[in-house]
């Protein structure tokens, strides 16, 4: 193969070029490098879930509705995504640099706002905040990454670069359960402002400045607006489906516009001459079935974690520490089996472990859909276990599978894409099992109230019981006898549960097809080709 990275070859005013001496001391250093873009990935990662188990204590504090605390999550995913592939051309045509300290400085800024947020407008707009500048970081950090080590030590960074996304992501529950039980849930945004100054401070001292050598003059603003609003326009009647109902002329104008959206956007990608997502590079049958394998995964796992920090603490009535601490064994299996994931990828490739990942995710989701409310700790560990080792060949292997299936000189793009997939099925899987539950919830609570021989409830306050029943939330009403609360108790959680088990069979559902999705992927030509900055 002759074709080069243009990272190898530095443009008029550039830096080094890829292929100078090493540099001396720490500045510029591979290792250290990966140290250093690896704490500002890890608050990105953290992020997406560590709120997941303070959703609970944000409802509540601020009067909030379960659509309100699912914009929590989408803003947030919705803004990553949408701006990663944007991102990365900016870090091309700026440098990944600039462009990563710009990202986790903003990143900081934006979650100490969300933290002294009197509103649960203001925690929403400032989490639009944070994935914008979090989309500018994570793909200046693999553009660095890429830049810095030689090719033969690239894949064992990518790796170790993956397992920090996939530790930080499992751990966020567990760090998020200490500081909401014993600071409140506005620590979970400010532990970032430190972390944020720590990452500016070494990236300041550490990285070096790497560019492409064609990089980008124009950038695609109409595809980034048709973008944007076609995935804003899907999420949205996802959401708002269950308000509306799902055979409403609002939803279907909703979902109907979001296609054309993407129809146009698929058009007009093919005119631009710089496009946001080159359409050739989806030619590529391995690298499509990447994408879509990153795409399911997070919707079966971000979409099946949201339901269980409310089932942990709302039905189980668990502390936030002790529900972070159930979803421990979740967390230590993506940890361990992350680094194993990666070597038995590079030794077998990945086909079969991300087939294998995806087969223990469907079986760990249809263990999560057969809890109830008096499940014991220790079946839940197993499922929970098995989830974990499921993602963990998925979360490693996607950046060789979809980086290492495009053209080099597309590479930055493709490590933007890889994201943005994983970052879209969490934002889509939050708002698709969300809808599934809701529906179950209300098709089925007013039959449990009747059965269980309970006051009918006028149209007003069947709309506000099944508000709080589908988050696991008793609607006792202050002075209410014993023995009816009981009751209520009973039907609500009785009622999540169907819920809770029919989402989670759907994402079971969605990690099977992700098994046969898996088969189509293998290991691309340019996967051993990396930049080469000196030796190590």
């Amino acid at each position: 193969m002759t074709s080069q990275t243009t990272l190898d070859k530095p443009g008029p005013g550039d830096g080094p070029p890829a292929g100078s001496a090493p540099a001396k001391g720490w500045r510029g250093h591979p290792w250290v490098t990966l140290v250093t873009v690896a704490v500002g990935v890890m608050m990105v990662a953290l992020d997406g879930t560590i709120v997941a188990i303070a959703n609970p204590a944000i409802q509540g504090d601020l009067d909030a509705s379960l659509a309100d605390v699912q914009w929590i999550t989408n803003a947030y995913f919705l803004a990553l995504a949408v701006a990663l592939i944007t991102a990365g051309k900016l870090g091309d045509r700026f440098g990944h640099r600039q462009t990563f300290l710009i990202g986790v400085a903003g990143f900081a800024v934006s979650s100490g706002a969300i933290g002294l947020s009197g509103s649960i407008a203001a925690v929403i707009v400032f989490r639009v905040f944070q994935g914008l500048f979090g989309a500018l970081l994570m793909p200046a950090a693999l553009g660095l990454l890429r830049a810095t080590f030689p090719a033969e030590k690239l894949n064992m960074a990518i790796g170790i670069w993956g397992m920090v996304i996939g530790a930080s992501t499992a751990g966020g529950p567990i760090l998020g359960g200490v500081l909401v039980e014993h600071v409140n849930w506005q620590s979970v945004f400010f532990i970032n402002v430190p972390v944020g100054i720590v990452a500016v401070v070494l990236g300041v001292m550490i990285l070096l400045d790497h560019r492409a050598e064609n990089a980008p003059r124009s950038f695609d603003v109409l595809g980034i607006v048709l973008l944007s609003a076609s995935m804003f326009a899907l999420v949205w009647a996802l959401i708002k489906a269950p308000e509306w109902g799902w055979g409403s002329g609002q939803t279907w104008l909703f979902i109907g516009g979001s296609v054309v959206g993407f129809v146009l956007f698929s058009l007009w990608e093919t005119k631009v001459r710089e496009p946001l997502i080159p359409l050739a590079m989806f030619r590529s049958v391995p690298l499509s079935a990447g994408v879509v394998l990153m795409v399911l995964m997070a919707i079966a796992f971000m979409g099946g974690l949201f339901f269980v920090t409310f089932y942990l603490q709302n039905v189980h009535g668990m502390s936030p520490v002790d529900a972070g601490l159930h979803l421990l064994p979740l967390t230590g299996m993506m940890i361990v089996a992350s680094p194993l994931a990666g070597a038995m990828i590079t030794k077998v490739g990945p086909r079969i472990p991300l087939a294998g990942g995806m087969v223990c995710t469907a079986v760990a989701m249809f263990g999560i859909s057969t809890l109830e409310t008096d499940t014991g700790s220790a079946l839940m560990s197993i499922w929970f276990a098995l989830l974990g080792l499921g993602l963990a060949p998925v979360m490693v292997g996607a950046t060789e599978v979809i980086v290492g299936n495009a053209p080099m000189e597309l590479s930055g793009v493709a490590g933007g894409l890889q994201q943005a997939a994983m970052q879209i099925g969490g934002s889509l899987g939050t708002a698709v099992l969300g809808a599934v539950m809701a529906s179950k919830v209300d098709s089925d609570l007013a039959g449990n109230w009747k059965d269980a021989g309970l006051p009918a409830l006028t149209p007003e306050q069947a709309d506000q019981a099944s508000e709080a029943v589908r988050v696991g939330v008793p609607p006792v009403a202050p002075g209410t006898p014993a023995e009816v609360a009981g009751k209520i108790t009973d039907v609500a959680h009785d009622t999540f549960i169907s819920g809770m088990s029919l989402a989670s069979l759907v994402a079971a559902g969605v990690a099977v097809v992700a098994v046969f999705v898996a088969f189509l992927t293998k290991r691309g030509e340019n996967a051993e080709a990396g930049a080469g900055v000196g030796h190590i």
